[in-house]
């Protein structure tokens, strides 16, 4: 991955100024990579590298190509990934479908670390904003059950939103501190991610902020708290589970060294493989990412949710889905006045949840009215889809209705594939899609 051939710079993007870096900093990094150091200089010259990754739970790499409204250049340590140029790729009717992630290329490296990950207990223990997550979603297929945990509960509802978006089944979202869900889920998971909170060293060309805030003292900081990350996380990792850690700077008291300090205080764990990537050496900006391999230690299994007696509301909802889905949701389970179908297989909930499988839908009333998520769910086939054509979409995603034959609930759909709900009725199509989600024309 670390390929030191020097690649053409992207279009588009943002710089950083040399002069506007904080002198400890350079001064560390000099000595740190030498006769490297003027490359490396040479790189805040460059635009920030941009990207995209494919949903590949919607669509396949090479279907996006064909779809995308914009010029997609492959990035070479993710299959799914694609270099951008100027685009503003969040405006764009395929980016509310969840056919794409908007994630900056370096890092897409770190998931694609685990290999069979597919039906497996898997942890993004940092989750926020989820494109790391996310990505695990793709690679495990629908299968398994994936904990994607955020401490910051602004953060988190941010990442429920992005797996909604990406129409993610079989996850559930977390919002606990890693030492509470290591208490409530001890020795679970067979693959844990820990993306640490770090420095933002990479990340200088794309956020000023992570300028300004940088300090050798925050970098300290960084670091123990890296470290106290990663005792969470062991404890969470069965005997035999992959943990894979990254972060987006180039400490090596953040990086190497912070792998160093774990192995000799884990005799039971072997280091697989690390990647450091070098906005002088590769299209991207700087990200670390290393795989390590747990041996002897714990494990257990998920304390299984306990069967759900749902009656009469059940039955209300099963008559919604034979009159308006071609596909069936199992595992079903209530929570209030809500309805959810459970990733097979998930525990009973011991932290906050924002967010478990899909949320079907609500009781109102005596009725059954369906959720978003629902919609960013199905596969066309699975419910009776409305395509609309690009003006009409982006008029549905500002929240107009429009004119459709019919009756009853359809998903409005934009090439195949669904923005959200709604139900038709005398020749109208109401428009469902939730108020947080619309945007301006």
């Amino acid at each position: 991955m670390n390929n030191d051939k020097k690649l053409s710079p992207p279009a588009g993007g943002l710089c950083c100024s040399v002069n506007n870096l904080p002198q400890e900093f350079l001064l560390r990094m000099k000595n740190d990579i030498g006769v490297e150091f003027g490359d490396f200089l040479a790189s805040y010259d460059m635009p920030a590298a941009r990207g995209v990754r494919a949903n590949t739970l919607k669509v396949s790499a090479e279907e996006l190509k064909a779809l995308a409204p914009f010029p997609l250049e492959p990035v070479p340590w993710c299959d799914c990934g694609f270099y951008i140029g100027e685009e503003r790729p969040g405006k764009f009717i395929e980016h509310a479908a969840g056919l794409y992630y908007v994630q900056e290329p370096s890092a897409m490296c770190a998931a694609p670390l685990f290999k069979d990950i597919r039906g497996k207990n898997v942890l993004d223990l940092c989750s926020a904003p989820g494109g790391k997550g996310t990505q695990l979603a793709a690679q495990m297929c629908g299968e398994g059950v994936l904990f994607l945990n955020e401490i910051v509960f602004s953060r988190a509802k941010i990442l429920s939103q992005n797996v909604e978006r990406m129409g993610v089944k079989n996850s559930i979202v977390t919002v606990a501190s890693p030492q509470k869900l290591a208490a409530a889920y001890h020795a679970c998971f067979d693959a844990v991610l820990v993306d640490a909170p770090c420095s933002g060293e990479g990340m200088f060309k794309k956020e000023e902020a992570a300028v300004s805030e940088w300090s050798a003292e925050n970098v300290t900081m960084c670091a123990l708290r890296q470290a106290e990350i990663l005792e969470s996380a062991d404890v969470l990792l069965k005997a035999g589970g992959s943990l894979v850690y990254s972060t987006c700077t180039f400490s090596k008291d953040e990086d190497e060294k912070q792998i160093e300090r774990f192995l000799a205080a884990h005799k039971n764990y072997t280091l697989v493989r690390t990647e450091k990537l070098w906005p002088h050496k590769v299209r991207g900006e700087g990200h670390f990412a290393a795989l390590l391999k747990k041996g002897e230690g714990e494990e257990n299994e998920f304390f299984p949710v306990p069967p759900a007696k749902l009656n009469e509301r059940e039955k209300l909802y099963r008559s919604f889905e034979r009159e308006f889905l071609n596909v069936r949701f199992e595992n079903l389970y209530a929570v209030g006045d809500s309805l959810y179908s459970l990733p097979f297989g998930a525990p009973a909930v011991k932290v906050q949840t924002l967010r478990a499988g899909v949320k079907l839908g609500d009781f109102i009333s005596g009725r059954f009215v369906p959720d978003h998520a629902l919609a960013m769910s199905l596969k066309r086939g699975e419910a009776d889809f409305v395509d609309l054509d690009e003006d009409t979409a982006r008029a549905y995603l500002s929240g107009l209705t429009f004119s459709c034959d019919g009756s009853g609930w359809r998903a409005a759909a934009y090439k195949g594939y669904p923005l959200g709900w709604v139900k038709v009725s005398g020749g109208v199509a109401k428009n469902h899609l939730p108020k947080g989600l619309r945007i301006n024309k």
